[in-house]
């Protein structure tokens, strides 16, 4: 099962806490290749994919920080206007939700980190589209 490991860290709301943990990462040369953040008025939630998850999870436990580990799927799309919304409306089409998502492009092509309500039939979804599943060695290689 191709997977990618994603690292979620709650945030105090608080100047400067995001900064520490960016720091903390980059001290144990660690390359962040997206991230997210969700925020409520006391907390918020980094969502990252790092060069290497193992690592990035030891060293902000270290620190203090409150992370876990989880996996999320990641989808190669083309850039274009509405190419996003085509392959999540094959998703929706199927009666699978997206539990949240984030994204980022670079020249013609975007990558699509998600997670859904439903992974094994995602994956079904996947295979049949012929749509490109994305493992951790194809992120650390972009």
């Amino acid at each position: 099962m191709i997977t990618v490991r994603q690292l979620s860290v709650f945030l105090e709301n608080k100047s400067g806490r995001l900064i520490e943990v960016l720091e903390t990462l980059g001290k144990e040369h660690i390359r962040i290749t997206a991230l997210t953040i969700a925020d409520t008025s006391e907390y918020g939630i980094l969502r990252l994919i790092v060069s290497d998850p193992e690592n990035g999870y030891r060293v902000l436990k270290a620190a203090g920080a409150s992370v876990i580990m989880s996996t999320v799927l990641a989808l190669e799309a083309p850039a274009g206007a509405g190419a996003s919304a085509d392959i999540l409306r094959l998703f929706s089409q199927e009666g699978i939700s997206i539990e949240y998502m984030y994204a980022f492009s670079a020249g013609s092509r975007s990558i699509l980190f998600f997670r859904t309500g439903d992974h094994e039939e995602s994956l079904s979804v996947i295979g049949q589209r012929g749509l490109r599943l994305l493992g951790e060695d194809d992120i650390r290689n972009l």
